[in-house]
């Protein structure tokens, strides 16, 4: 069964999700959960992440996909996994911003330029219930920032500038 992703009007892309409880983690509910988020987002040749409002759920959590992930020495394709985040939080982000392109999963062929911070490093949760923190820059960052106003029901429509349709 393919796993939709909810389009710009859709109402639960404008609602601030709602924290997992401790109690979810490691769930079935929750399992199936990410696994529909993954496949959603593997089914998506332009995806690099996903947030869980895009699969219709408000819950707290985002994906972000194994492509952008390089096999470690001794590993292959299939061991490199989607890396999920519970709830999180951005804990520091850089001063300095820059302009960047962007799009969106759920607002399908629009391009924009955002200002993101060049740097930003989020604390949350694996699936295991493990809390970690991820500091990124670049397209990490701006990936991080990009899927935290999804989960606060924010789209990069809301302040990109020089939209465009590229259909």
């Amino acid at each position: 069964m393919t796993v939709n992703i909810v389009q710009k009007d859709s109402e639960v892309l404008r609602q601030k999700a709602e924290l997992v409880s401790a109690s979810d983690i490691g769930s079935p509910k929750l399992k199936k959960i990410l696994t529909d988020m993954s496949s959603a987002l593997a089914s998506c040749d332009d995806g690099v992440a996903l947030a869980c409002p895009q699969i219709g759920i408000s819950l707290r959590i985002f994906v972000v996909s194994k492509k952008l992930f390089t096999p470690e020495t001794g590993e292959t394709e299939k061991d490199v996994t989607d890396v999920v985040f519970i709830n999180p939080e951005i804990t520091k982000m850089s001063k300095r911003k820059v302009e960047m392109d962007e799009g969106c999963l759920s607002v399908r062929h629009i391009y924009g330029k955002t200002k993101r911070s060049t740097k930003a490093t989020v604390t949350a949760y694996d699936e295991f219930g493990n809390k970690f923190s991820w500091s990124g820059s670049g397209l990490m960052a701006q990936i991080f920032q990009h899927e935290i106003d999804h989960l606060d029901g924010i789209l990069f429509t809301d302040h990109a500038t020089s939209l465009r349709n590229e259909k």
